[in-house]
């Protein structure tokens, strides 16, 4: 009996040491992910967080599976890899479901994290029809759910999803209704955190006046904690003074004395606590403004470098691929154009502190031979003009050469025939010209006119054009001390404005 007793127990051993050892290994996955999303090592942590997520779920572990889906997907598309994000989700989404099956209970907490997830992504794809059916979505989990927690969260997440999509008067209402709560409970810790959070959603959002407006809501709720601090505290003193006179009176009148002693004693304390909330105040609105300009400009610094370093490197990693590919093909053509081009982007930015040499050229002659160079690439019956005085000005022929060159081929290629293109020369002060291209082609339509002069603002067919050559026409301006703008007024098709200081 007991040999069998002890045969069970080892085989019994044996089928859940592997479980736990499965476990423990999983957890330390996690772990490791963590540490890797610390030291911002992004892709070894998406790697780990994705092994984890599939251990939790093949173990039943649906709260920790979800928590590695959704970071594995925030990686995801923080690198813009929206598919394979979506896709991981609609995965954790099947499991959740499974397990209520299995299990016959609701899992709205988990179902509410993985469609918060997607809605930050179609926030951050500015696809604000998709985001609201997901708060509507989030918004009947919460209220099914009953849960106060959910409900706090889906408030910062309303808040969140106006302020991303300009409706500022909505947003303020979902926090305030959020921090009013908190008001009538008196949890003033909870108020201070919702502050902290919408100056958090303010900053991922970039809008600069909801962060000014809420650090201002918050310096004032911060000094209205504080006298209302001071204010019980004031009563507390009051009492505590009331009740000594009412003990002092009902025993000897002797005790007077001591009674003004304490008057005098609270007055002071009174006078010291308002001091020292004021000066509380006014330290406290001084280190909040110095954090505030200090984390813009490590912010903006952090951003710049990251973004030259990912041209660099994509350059460098594409230009070995691209030497081992026929060149004669539109695709190869276009990728080593592009590949060009970021990195003609990337030295660009990086020397703009430094000027180019300037000479002095005849305006007139230099104009009319740029305008010679196009000819062969315009339509039939296009009229070519050049507007410019036989003057002497000090450029940068090979730099201005590149810009002007590239408007008037960019007109030439969508000016129809019988058109007409001109360009011309206005001095605009003593040390103030413009070089201005127009044409009567097709224009640019007006929701493309805002982001023409920014780099990878749009996803298009390479062999189409990669979209940078005007990017990079308006930082060869700025290094020419100059700046290069597209003329909204004009209405017969394009006009573009290189403005020069010398």
């Amino acid at each position: 009996m007991k040999r069998t007793i002890s045969i069970l127990l080892f085989w019994g051993a044996l089928c859940l040491c592997p479980r736990a050892y499965a476990q423990s290994r999983t957890d330390e996955q996690m772990k490791q992910a963590q540490e890797n999303l610390t030291k911002k090592e992004y892709i070894k942590a998406r790697y780990l967080f994705l092994q984890a997520y599939n251990s939790f779920a093949s173990q039943d572990k649906y709260d920790k599976a979800v928590e590695c889906g959704v970071n594995a997907s925030s990686l995801y598309h923080r690198e813009n890899y929206y598919k394979e994000a979506f896709e991981l989700l609609r995965s954790a989404e099947q499991m959740v479901a499974a397990g209520e099956q299995k299990s016959g209970k609701a899992l709205p907490g988990l179902h509410f994290r993985i469609n918060k997830e997607r809605l930050q992504m179609y926030i951050n794809l500015k696809n604000p029809a998709r985001a609201k059916e997901l708060l509507n979505r989030l918004e009947e989990t919460a209220r099914a759910a009953r849960n106060d927690s959910l409900s706090n969260d889906f408030l910062y997440t309303q808040a969140n999803y106006y302020y991303t999509f300009g409706m500022n008067a909505q947003g303020d209402a979902a926090i305030n209704r959020l921090i009013g709560q908190y008001k009538e409970l008196k949890n003033y810790a909870k108020v201070n955190e919702c502050y902290q959070t919408l100056i958090n959603i303010a900053r991922k959002a970039n809008n600069a006046g909801l962060v000014a407006r809420t650090y201002d809501k918050y310096i004032l709720w911060t000094d209205s904690v504080k006298a209302l601090t001071a204010q019980d505290e004031l009563n507390l003193l009051k009492k505590k003074y009331d009740e000594s006179l009412a003990t002092i009176g009902e025993k000897d009148d002797s005790l007077s004395t001591k009674q003004y002693i304490i008057i005098g004693l609270c007055v002071l304390a009174a006078i010291l606590g308002a001091a020292l909330i004021f000066g509380g105040i006014v330290l406290l609105r001084f280190i909040v403004l110095t954090r505030k300009q200090k984390k813009a400009i490590d912010i903006a610094n952090e951003h710049n470098d990251l973004k030259t370093r990912f041209i660099r490197n994509i350059s460098v990693r594409m230009e070995p691929t691209l030497n081992t590919l026929d060149a004669s093909q539109p695709g190869v053509q276009a990728l080593r154009s592009f590949s060009a081009h970021i990195q003609e982007l990337s030295e660009l930015e990086n020397s703009l502190s430094q000027p180019y040499e300037m000479e002095e050229k005849n305006i007139s002659i230099f104009c009319e031979q740029l305008m010679d160079k196009i000819r062969e690439k315009v339509r039939e019956d296009v009229t070519l003009a050049v507007n410019a005085p036989k003057l002497n000005v000090k450029i940068n022929p090979e730099s201005l050469e590149r810009v002007l060159l590239h408007l008037l081929a960019n007109a030439a290629e969508y000016t129809p025939a019988g058109g007409k293109i001109w360009l011309d020369f206005k001095k605009r002060g003593a040390h103030t010209h413009q070089f201005i291209v127009s044409d009567t082609g097709c224009g640019i339509p007006e929701e493309r006119c805002e982001n023409i002069f920014k780099p990878f603002t749009e996803v298009k067919d390479l062999t189409q054009g990669d979209g940078l050559g005007l990017p990079i026409c308006s930082l060869i301006s700025v290094k020419m001390n100059g700046s290069l703008t597209l003329d909204g007024g004009y209405t017969k098709g394009a006009r573009f404005v290189l403005e020069l200081h010398t």
